[in-house]
């Protein structure tokens, strides 16, 4: 019994004896873990797609391992035990309580891995949980590894997964949905704006392109992270050199991750760089950073394009999704925007953070790890349910008010731009100068300064004005 009354038993590691609750598959090695790292509570449990990652490398370790000699039976136990730690069920049930904030190796979520795994292994086969008979979590579940090569393996698993069949997908959504709405609308035109002034018209099809071609562009990003992402740091060992493990044994677990996951992973050329520093990961959040850069943008314009809807800009009418106040009647909000800007600010502020980890890698092993990786599984959800949320409740219900567009395109003064090529810029500017002064119009102030009527329709026409002549 502990000091709460709670049933345990009694397990052990190099430093002595501790109590475990009975009902959980872990050893002492997480107990010690979980007394001596109490930061944060559940919240900031270490991720549960890198648990799972974990999961499959075990799994793949298992099972190459009997080919180097392991006893089947063993292997058999240990790839059982690892399937439900990848189904996720081990981790729901509470057998990795761990916190990020510990060993910046992941040293003690490894521990973790290999006790669960070993205890679960054991019931399979008929054995008392605790006693490491017939199954050991480091002689058996963690055979020729080590925290310094499975932890940044397990990393590169779980953001590579998270990549490719989450954030992907659901950045192309968006950017597809911002390319139909281009196409639908690339004949209504309406006023550009250049440092939030009025400048020569556009159209808002054209407009909607520049953000399908950012959205493309940081899918095109992602794709060239890619290949330093499917780089494992398996077989590496303690400090790259492969102590304690087999020749083959990397390459063949590859292989086997690789089939589990359905992603090309390879073993990483260089197993010190592998260890030693987490650039590819910080890498990978520059790419998050830029995606998070390129959305903030958007929203921002979609937001302030659908001001108003009477006092401003009211170009744009966005879903009417929610009540926008508590004590103003009838106001709606852009709230879709207001969430993505504030995702985007969050993966902007994980990127200093998994910055400054990665610049700390030193000698032989980085040791900010669990931090990298949590910041950048983070914000790959993120961003990922952003994009789902501000595609589906805004994006797709957007419609344009074409006569308030056509109204400040008929009042802008900068459809002076088109006189330029017949008076010049100084008269031209002149002109509009005046027109505002004056609070008339712009083919007002050119009839005045002695341009024909029949000139002015013929050259100052905005559909003439969206390309080269």
């Amino acid at each position: 019994m502990d000091n709460e009354g709670k049933k345990t038993r009694q397990e052990s590691d190099t430093l002595g004896a501790m109590e475990v609750p009975v009902d959980r598959y872990y050893g002492a090695q997480t107990m010690r873990c979980l007394l001596n790292f109490r930061i944060g509570g559940t919240e900031e449990r270490m991720p549960k797609p890198l648990v799972q990652a974990m999961g499959i490398l075990k799994k793949a370790a298992a099972e190459v391992n009997q080919e180097y000699g392991l006893d089947s039976k063993i292997s058999a136990a240990i790839s059982s035990a690892a399937d439900e730690v990848i189904s996720g069920k081990l981790y729901d049930e509470g057998h990795f309580p761990l916190p990020i904030w510990q060993t910046g190796s992941g040293t003690q979520t490894n521990m973790n891995t290999n006790e669960v795994i070993g205890n679960r292994a054991i019931e399979i086969l008929g054995g008392t949980v605790g006693t490491k008979d017939p199954v050991h979590p480091n002689d058996h579940v963690n055979k020729s590894q080590s925290s310094n090569d499975t932890f940044p393996s397990a990393i590169h698993i779980s953001v590579a997964t998270a990549l490719v069949t989450q954030l992907k997908p659901a950045l192309t959504k968006l950017r597809d949905s911002l390319n139909e709405k281009a196409i639908e609308w690339k004949n209504i035109i309406k006023i550009g704006r250049t440092h939030t002034q009025d400048a020569v018209p556009i159209t808002l099809g054209q407009e909607f392109s520049g953000y399908t071609q950012q959205l493309t562009n940081g899918l095109h990003r992602l794709d060239a992270v890619m290949p330093r992402v499917y780089q494992l740091a398996l077989g590496g060992t303690a400090v790259g050199t492969g102590l304690n493990t087999r020749k083959g044994f990397a390459e063949n677990c590859v292989k086997r991750i690789s089939k589990l996951t359905s992603l090309p992973f390879v073993v990483a050329p260089n197993l010190f760089e592998a260890l030693a520093s987490r650039d590819a990961m910080v890498e990978v959040h520059g790419a998050l950073n830029t995606v998070a850069t390129s959305l903030m943008k958007i929203a921002n314009d979609i937001r302030f394009l659908g001001s108003g809807p009477r006092c401003g800009l009211g170009e744009l009418m966005l879903p009417e999704n929610e009540p926008g106040s508590s004590i103003m009647p009838g106001k709606v909000n852009p709230t879709q925007c207001e969430a993505m800007t504030m995702i985007c600010a969050q993966v902007m502020g994980n990127h200093f953070a998994v910055t400054t980890g990665g610049a700390n890698g030193h000698f032989e092993l980085n040791v900010f790890k669990p931090m990298i990786a949590s910041n950048v599984l983070r914000s790959i959800k993120l961003l990922t349910d952003g994009c789902t949320s501000f595609c589906v409740n805004c994006v797709q219900g957007i419609k344009p008010n074409k006569e308030k567009m056509a109204k400040i395109v008929e009042e802008s003064l900068m459809l002076v731009t088109a006189l330029n090529p017949h008076i010049g810029y100084d008269k031209s500017a002149l002109i509009a100068k005046t027109a505002h002064l004056n609070g008339t119009t712009l083919k007002q102030e050119a009839l005045n300064a002695g341009i024909s009527e029949k000139d002015f329709d013929e050259w100052v026409r905005p559909e003439k004005m969206l390309g080269p002549s």
